[in-house]
């Protein structure tokens, strides 16, 4: 795919170059989401968007279990021997 046409430029700041607004709504780049560049053999520049999913539970489904579970005393009592 070769094009010409100019969709956005920025300017590079130390190591650094903004990515403008238009092509972060485009591409629906989002803070925390990761850039993978790839030097192609003609000299080009592809980058691929890898967007990030939030959280620490962001691949967690939750409980799926039959059992009722009561989070306060099960997480307080974890690994706490009570006799």
């Amino acid at each position: 795919m070769s094009s010409d046409r100019v969709d956005a430029e920025s300017t590079v700041s130390g190591n650094q170059a903004n990515i403008p607004a238009r092509i972060r709504r485009e591409l629906d780049i989002d803070d925390g989401d990761h850039l993978r560049w790839h030097l192609e053999d003609d000299g080009s520049v592809r980058v691929q968007v890898v967007q990030q999913r939030t959280g620490t539970f962001a691949e967690f489904d939750g409980y799926d279990g039959d059992a009722e579970t009561d989070v306060a005393t099960d997480h307080d009592a974890w690994g706490v021997d009570v006799e």
